[in-house]
């Protein structure tokens, strides 16, 4: 009985030194018992918006919508994430042929594509941006 106490006790023991192996990089042990911080990976330079959404305007609007008058901003890094955000406008057509107006939408681009885009709310900095015409 006693040996089976030592040898639990003995494996109890070795897990919890095991699992102290390597701290974090914030940890007060020394140096070599750290673990490196990860390298962030430096940010993309600003996209050409005006470039990505003429190349990929069949991304940002829908074909049938007939995008007319496009316009847009300049692009701002993503507050979450590598990529940059663009508001774009246009004229747009309903799938039923009547206007729908000007409406604008925000576009996520990462490594020059565009990679999401959303319609935009009142409470996105759409509304206080500069538009250039693609």
């Amino acid at each position: 009985m006693l040996r089976i106490v030592a040898h639990v006790a003995l494996i109890a023991g070795a897990l919890a030194l095991g699992a102290c192996g390597f701290a974090d990089s914030r940890a007060p042990v020394p140096e070599f018992m750290r673990l490196k911080e990860a390298e962030q990976a430096p940010p993309e330079p600003p996209p050409d918006v005006k470039r990505v959404v003429r190349e990929q305007i069949d991304v940002v609007f829908i074909n049938t919508s007939y995008p007319r008058e496009v316009h847009v901003a300049p692009p701002h890094h993503e507050v979450r994430g590598l990529g940059w955000t663009a508001c774009v406008r246009a004229q747009l057509t309903s799938a039923t042929g009547s206007a729908l107006g000007l409406q604008t939408y925000i576009v996520t681009i990462a490594s020059g594509k565009v990679v999401d885009r959303r319609r935009a709310e009142i409470d996105d900095i759409c509304g206080s941006e500069v538009y250039e015409p693609i």
